[in-house]
């Protein structure tokens, strides 16, 4: 079963996501990351991941953009200019209601743009059909 990580600072909206999850009856095992740095390192089990086992790419990476140490969009480009990362699907799940970032994610490869709602209702649904289509739908590259 393909691991989701979720790329995200803010405690609250890893429990939001982690809950939209289950109520999806999405089973798929979670690996959450707090900064751009630790992101990079989770998917090249480098740093403090360096020992751990190489389980593959997950089959979607959640990636938020204002993250501490390494930006989102740092991580974006930096995943797609490395031969391992390429074509790791990745959506990025943000606050920004910006036109830059959005047009600048799918510059730097997004495979998606999604703008957390802030009903939870709302954001539980959004992150409920992410899951369905990239975890049970979506045939991904590896």
């Amino acid at each position: 079963m393909k691991t989701l990580l979720i790329v995200e600072d803010n405690p609250q909206d890893e429990l939001l996501i982690r809950r939209a999850l289950r109520k999806a009856a999405l089973a798929n095992p979670v690996d959450v990351v707090r900064d751009g740095q630790q992101a990079l390192d989770w998917l090249w089990r480098e740093g403090e991941f360096a020992g751990y086992p190489d389980t593959g790419l997950p089959a979607v990476v959640l990636l938020d953009l204002s993250l501490p140490r390494v930006s989102g969009l740092d991580v974006l480009e930096r995943l797609r200019a490395d031969a391992r990362t390429r074509l790791q699907p990745i959506v990025v799940l943000t606050s920004s209601d910006e036109e830059r970032d959005r047009l600048t994610s799918y510059a730097h490869g997004a495979n998606a743009f999604v703008r957390k709602p802030l009903d939870f209702a709302e954001f539980a649904e959004a992150v409920a059909r992410i899951g369905v289509f990239w975890l049970m739908t979506n045939v991904g590259p590896a």
